[in-house]
């Protein structure tokens, strides 16, 4: 199967290259800017047909949650007409596409796991994008997946796992809050999930999705359980205060309840991600041995997968 993703550099894109590479009867191609850049609707045209695949994974996106508060076009342009013209190229050729969105397209207000039926109504500027990228997918072709995460980390890129690890690298004690609820997910995971998806008949299973690791937590939990491994694995380690929402503010507003439902696709795909606290566990003993927590960039925590 020859499967093109969206992106070169993006958390799920280079876990599916790392997974795809212990899999011969798999060929995986990113595709990024200049090729493939989702604000020029004519390269994204150009670059996959030019691939020729059986499969497209829709990976890249405008991310910077903060960011869109003040650059809404541009994210709008990016996310939303950006995987329009994906999905049209995809229909040009024949292919399905496999659609990566975010809890961030719910208010984050119920008092349960978001389930795939629930109304979306998003607060932020970069998940009305989202949202509006499931709706462009959707009204352009029915042979799509989309697959809605949370709180993705990974050995790659800037996450939430590698900001809290360096941070315990220059500090006793790390500010987390503890308001904000919902389910950590591996990109390694999702990796898992989509080559999963892609060596069924995709047909018989278009639609929603959720996909996100098993069990839930808060900021301040994960940041604790990061910090207990770190420790066990020699890293650097720091103890964790509880604030609130309120007492670390930002651009957009996070929701304090992302977590959501993966009954659907388990019961669909026969698959469930690990418990969260096992894949954190993975990627934080990846790291510390390379001494890789001092390469970690900032970033402000709970940004959208």
């Amino acid at each position: 199967m020859r499967i093109l993703v969206t992106g070169t550099q993006g958390q799920v894109v280079c876990s599916l290259v790392e997974r795809a590479a212990q899999m011969p009867d798999v060929e995986l191609i990113t595709i990024g800017r200049p090729e493939l850049d989702l604000a020029k609707p004519l390269s994204v045209r150009r670059a996959i047909a030019a691939a020729k695949p059986d499969l497209i994974v829709s990976a890249a996106a405008y991310t910077a949650v903060d960011r869109a508060e003040d650059e809404p076009e541009l994210a709008y342009v990016v996310n939303a007409i950006g995987a329009a013209s994906v999905a049209e190229a995809a229909t040009r050729i024949g292919v399905p596409i496999i659609h990566l969105s975010t809890d961030y397209v719910f208010s984050g207000d119920r008092d349960r796991p978001y389930r795939e039926d629930d109304d979306a109504v998003p607060k932020t500027i970069y998940g009305y994008t989202k949202l509006e990228s499931e709706h462009a997918i959707a009204s352009v072709t029915p042979h799509h997946i989309i697959l809605r995460t949370s709180w993705v980390y990974s050995p790659f890129g800037a996450n939430f796992v590698k900001t809290m690890l360096r941070l315990a690298g220059e500090r006793d004690a790390v500010s987390v809050v503890s308001d904000q609820w919902g389910n950590p997910t591996s990109a390694l995971d999702i990796a898992d999930a989509i080559l999963r998806i892609a060596s069924r008949p995709i047909r018989e299973n278009y639609g929603v999705y959720h996909l996100t690791g098993t069990g839930e937590i808060n900021w301040s939990g994960f940041a604790s359980h990061i910090f207990r491994t770190s420790r066990i694995a020699g890293g650097p380690f720091a103890s964790v205060r509880e604030i609130s929402s309120a007492d670390y503010p930002t651009k957009a507003r996070r929701p304090l309840n992302s977590r959501l439902s993966t009954d659907k696709f388990e019961e669909t795909f026969g698959w469930r991600a690990p418990a969260w606290q096992d894949s954190v566990d993975m990627v934080v003993k990846r790291l510390i041995p390379a001494g890789r927590h001092d390469e970690f960039k900032p970033m402000r925590h709970g940004t959208g997968g």
